[in-house]
């Protein structure tokens, strides 16, 4: 185990993270399961108990549901007001891309702000909000959603074909390369960077 697992099962995916004193585990649920019934214990221990059998009850530290939205502001600059991370966007966590797209926002923003307050035309903080924008739209919502698809996929083929891409990329060095600056959001950065 890393600490940081991403675990993609056909009958239940799930994340494990490792802090400081104990393992964090993220379980899907469905809309329709009854809170009370999701957060107790033999519940919890029960979908524990899938993952790493033993004798004894697992001690459950905290619970709680978490709601996953994907949505995207409609404006990042509004007067004096200005919005970056989890303001600005909020997606599906599987894959860090929120809080590392809210890190860059945070730095894009504050470029800009620093030649505002040198003298140049606040006009352009439009420019955070059309880079930084774009890509909370075109890059970290698609491809957290491929990722949530991608680890409650079922069907055998499909997971399969999934697999098979795979191989193919780590196979080809110049498809890895590609993916590797997709997925760290290197990609991301350079293309908000050619978006005047």
């Amino acid at each position: 185990l890393s600490l940081i697992n991403y675990v993609s099962d056909p009958e239940e995916w799930f994340v494990l993270l490792r802090d400081k004193d104990m393992w964090r585990v993220l379980f899907p649920t469905e809309a329709t399961d009854s809170e009370a019934a999701l957060l107790s214990d033999a519940a919890i221990n029960r979908r524990l108990m899938r993952i790493v059998a033993r004798e004894r009850p697992y001690e459950i530290v905290h619970r709680s549901i978490y709601a996953v939205h994907q949505r995207v502001a409609a404006r990042y600059v509004a007067g004096r007001i200005l919005l970056a991370g989890d303001a600005a966007h909020i997606n599906n966590p599987l894959g860090g891309m929120g809080m590392n797209g809210g890190i860059h926002d945070a730095v894009n923003l504050v470029e800009k702000l620093a030649a505002v307050w040198e003298g140049e035309d606040p006009a352009l903080l439009g420019r955070y909000e059309r880079q930084r924008r774009t890509i909370a739209l075109e890059d970290v919502q698609k491809a957290t959603a491929r990722n949530r698809e991608l680890m409650r996929e079922r069907d055998p083929a499909a997971r399969e074909r999934s697999l098979d891409e795979l191989r193919r990329t780590a196979a080809d060095p110049a498809r890895t390369r590609e993916m590797l600056l997709k997925s760290s959001m290197i990609a991301g950065l350079r293309q908000a960077a050619a978006i005047a």
